[in-house]
C-alpha cells in the first residue's frame, strides 16, 4: 500500500495542530491545578497522577511534533531508529 505526498501533508498538518494544543492543555492545568482526562479532571491533589499525566500529555506533544516533522519536511527518524 503506498501513501501519497496529500496523505503526509493532511496527516502532518494535523499533526502539527495538536502542538499547540497539547502545550494550552499543560499550561492551563498547570495555572489552574487540574488537567483533563476523559470527563473528569486530575487535581494537584494528587501529585503523583498529577506529574505521570503531564509526562504524558508532554510526550504526546513532543511525538505530535516528531510525527509533523517527519511528515512535512521527509526528515525519515523512524529509518534512523
Amino acid at each position: 500500500m503506498t501513501i501519497s505526498r496529500s496523505e503526509d501533508l493532511f496527516v502532518g498538518v494535523v499533526a502539527l495542530a495538536l502542538v499547540p494544543w497539547t502545550a494550552w492543555v499543560v499550561m492551563r492545568g498547570l495555572r489552574e491545578g487540574r488537567l483533563p482526562l476523559g470527563r473528569s479532571y486530575i487535581g494537584r491533589d494528587r501529585p503523583g497522577a498529577f506529574a505521570a499525566l503531564i509526562a504524558f500529555y508532554a510526550g504526546a506533544g513532543i511525538m505530535a511534533a516528531f510525527i509533523a516533522m517527519d511528515l512535512l519536511f521527509k526528515v525519515r527518524i523512524g529509518d534512523s531508529l
